[in-house]
């Protein structure tokens, strides 16, 4: 009896196996779901999942679990009722008549040349799509906060409130949208190697962020020092450090060897040592010597300020790393939806927009590991990337402030520069747009502004 039902069982998993290969391409899937009138929430009630897990299954990968199978058998009953146009591919191939057709020849200038104004068409027309894309979306951002304004009855702090708690589920929905037709796949993945999870929940990150909390050592507070420090604040420090690259393969370990630029991960480092007193270490808030681990957005600073240009440190040795292909773009149509929603918001003077956008990109950064809060992705890899990103954006800002001859006085987190000895003001514009800095207000709205000297001198 055990022989039968583990044969019933192999047979069961072969067939589950045939269909998956059957509809292994997703746009099929899509096809299919649209084509019999089915809304995602319909076919993910069906199946016992999520609307947000039948997007990914449309995006791309089916990953193996309880629910593929039903998913696969509603599929495979779509298929019978809807099968695909026959395409003009299919038709049998004609036997020709005379002799044997030569090679066609080489393409004429021409020819080439309207070839390339075609695809030069081609690429604006899916330009044009993206754009159109982000505008809808834009429109729905609009939608769901006057939704939520009105069951607020106007109370613009209830229904800030009401935002920033489904501002998870929302921004999945949104990424789910701007990845439509898209050709990276980010949930089929086998577990990723046990460097990317925590020990236990009380241990630290095995993964080092190079985080900076740095003051210069030449100067220190002075209720009567000789020289203003002006407190800086960056913008939308999570939103600007989704443009990374990120890992969009499974990852593979590899020993040692020379950085390869198209691909991420993180890896085994020995850091060089760091000698300008002036400037915080790019490694951030760290005292230990040895090798750590380190994520992409660091190990690409260090190569840089260790090259021609900048020459201002030795190479890091690579011990290790877990890396795979990568793109630096793969979160760009939703970093580009939420900026420009971000910035309808701040001419319009909307702060409830702004505080709903903000909780969305800052939430979607925070739950990228394994978060209880947002089932629909794990990849702690991606969230080590993007913070440590925005870290290294932040090292960015205090070197073009050295370079334009401002002292840097301190370096904090993600978005805080406190500088001194000059006009930032002609380093950056002044104001709330990325790429923009602002001076930082105490809860009072008061500039955060203060005296300092040099160390030693009273």
């Amino acid at each position: 009896m055990s022989g039968e039902l583990e044969g019933d069982g192999v047979a069961a998993l072969l067939a589950e196996v045939q269909l998956a290969a059957a509809f292994e391409d997703p746009g099929k899937r899509m096809r299919l779901r649209k084509a019999a009138g089915l809304s995602l929430e319909q076919v993910a009630k069906a199946v016992g999942v999520g609307r947000q897990t039948v997007a990914n299954w449309e995006a791309g990968g089916m990953p193996a679990s309880t629910s593929r199978g039903k998913y696969l058998r509603l599929l495979e009953g779509l298929a019978q009722i809807h099968p695909a146009p026959a395409r003009q591919s299919d038709a049998p191939v004609q036997p020709q008549a005379g002799p044997r057709a030569e090679a066609a020849p080489a393409q004429s200038p021409a020819a080439r040349q309207a070839r390339a104004g075609h695809a030069r068409q081609q690429a604006r027309r899916q330009a044009g799509s993206a754009d159109q894309v982000r505008a809808e979306l834009r429109g729905t951002i609009a939608a769901v906060v006057e939704q939520e304004l009105t069951k607020a009855g106007g109370d613009a702090d209830a229904a800030a409130g009401m935002l920033v708690k489904r501002a998870i589920p929302d921004v999945m929905a949104l990424f789910a949208r701007t990845r439509a037709g898209a050709r990276y796949e980010y949930t089929a993945y086998p577990a990723l190697p046990d460097i990317l999870r925590k020990p236990s929940k009380t241990d630290p990150d095995l993964i080092w962020e190079a985080r900076p909390s740095w003051r210069h050592p030449g100067f220190r507070r002075h209720p009567d020092g000789e020289l203003t420090v002006t407190a800086l604040d960056v913008n939308a420090a999570y939103l600007s450090a989704l443009k990374t690259h990120l890992p969009i393969g499974k990852l593979t370990h590899s020993v040692g060897g020379e950085h390869d630029r198209k691909r991420a991960g993180v890896h085994l480092i020995t850091p060089p040592a760091w000698e300008h007193p002036y400037l915080p270490s790019p490694m951030g808030d760290r005292e230990e010597e040895g090798p750590v681990w380190v994520t992409e957005p660091t190990l690409r600073l260090l190569l840089r300020l260790a090259g021609p240009k900048h020459q201002l440190m030795q190479a890091p040795v690579i011990h290790e790393s877990w890396t795979s292909s990568a793109t630096e773009t793969f979160l760009d149509s939703l970093r580009q939806l939420l900026a420009a929603a971000r910035a309808d918001a701040l001419q319009a003077g909307d702060d409830v927009t702004s505080a709903y956008v903000k909780a969305m990109y800052s939430k979607f950064v925070s739950t990228l590991g394994e978060s209880s809060h947002n089932r629909e992705i794990a990849r702690p890899d991606w969230m080590h990337l993007i913070r440590s990103q925005a870290f290294a954006n932040l090292w960015g800002r205090a070197h073009k402030a050295h370079q334009a001859g401002l002292t840097v006085v301190s370096a904090l987190g993600t978005d805080e520069l406190h500088l001194t000895g000059g006009d930032w003001r002609q380093t950056w514009a002044e104001g709330r747009g990325l790429g923009e800095m602002k001076v930082k207000t105490d809860r009072d709205g008061h500039p955060v502004t203060y005296t300092a000297t040099t160390a030693g001198r009273r």
